[in-house]
């Protein structure tokens, strides 16, 4: 593989880290500031395993960061640059909101 398709490639990972409904609404939690995974399954109403899975994924692929205070564990976004990445994905959506609902990208 080129290095040109290796950059291509690892560029369409990072966007299907935010591909996919619950990771979104998970940042959009964390978006609002640190929280632990009682906190996200409260505000989601998710189970917990669901939560931690993501989140697991969410930090592996360098999105999320977590620090442990106690037996507790806080998850936040690991840069600005995320929260710049939901921002245009929201500003994106509104400019393009009629062509997406009919949109056949799976």
């Amino acid at each position: 593989m080129q290095s040109s398709d290796t950059w291509l490639e690892l560029k369409a990972k990072t966007f299907k880290v935010f591909a996919d409904p619950t990771r979104l609404r998970i940042l959009e939690v964390l978006r609002e500031g640190e929280h632990n995974v009682s906190a996200i399954m409260e505000k989601l109403g998710l189970k917990q395993s669901t939560v931690s899975q993501h989140l697991r994924m969410l930090k592996e692929c360098g999105v999320v960061a977590s620090r442990k205070e106690g037996r507790e564990i806080y998850y936040s976004l690991k840069s600005d640059r995320v929260t710049k990445i939901l921002d245009e994905g929201d500003k994106l959506l509104t400019h393009t909101i009629e062509e997406l609902t009919s949109c056949v990208c799976p």
